[in-house]
């Protein structure tokens, strides 16, 4: 079955805009997330007032996660360990398919986006980070002195 990109799923060229509005900013970045040991998934939807980035990281203590944002480069990085490791090392066979060790993402968030009031919170293994949009200026009426 073919997978379809962001760009054919999205109307309008939207996939393009918000491939754009959050992109890794250059080559360097990409090769640090590459080299990750594992890249968790992410989900990006935008509403009215706000983004919400909503990152997966199951068995991550939240005490391993650190956001950093840079102007407007949000980055996430921490890492996940081995939660029985004592018990991996002493078995005969193992089948080892969760991801362990650092990871990172970064992402450039649009113009719109508030930076100075995410909030970011931590349930059931999910990262979720709101990031509101700045208020839009709204006409006024200016009175015109005598």
């Amino acid at each position: 079955m073919k997978a379809l990109s962001l760009s054919q799923t999205l109307p309008f060229g939207l996939g393009d805009e918000f491939r754009r509005l959050f992109s890794i900013l250059d080559d360097e970045a990409n090769l640090r997330e590459a080299t990750s040991a594992w890249v968790p998934a992410v989900d990006i939807h935008e509403l009215e007032d706000r983004f919400e980035i909503l990152v997966d990281l199951p068995g991550v203590d939240p005490a391993d996660v650190e956001m950093m944002l840079e102007q407007r480069m949000l980055t996430i990085s921490g890492e996940r360990r081995r939660a029985h490791a004592q018990e991996e090392q002493r078995s005969v066979q193992a089948r080892l398919e969760r991801g362990v060790g650092r990871f990172l993402r970064r992402f450039l968030l649009p113009e719109a986006a508030d930076t100075a009031q995410i909030k970011a919170s931590h349930r059931y293994g999910v990262l979720e980070i709101i990031v509101p949009k700045q208020q839009k200026a709204q006409p006024r009426r200016i009175k015109i002195a005598a």
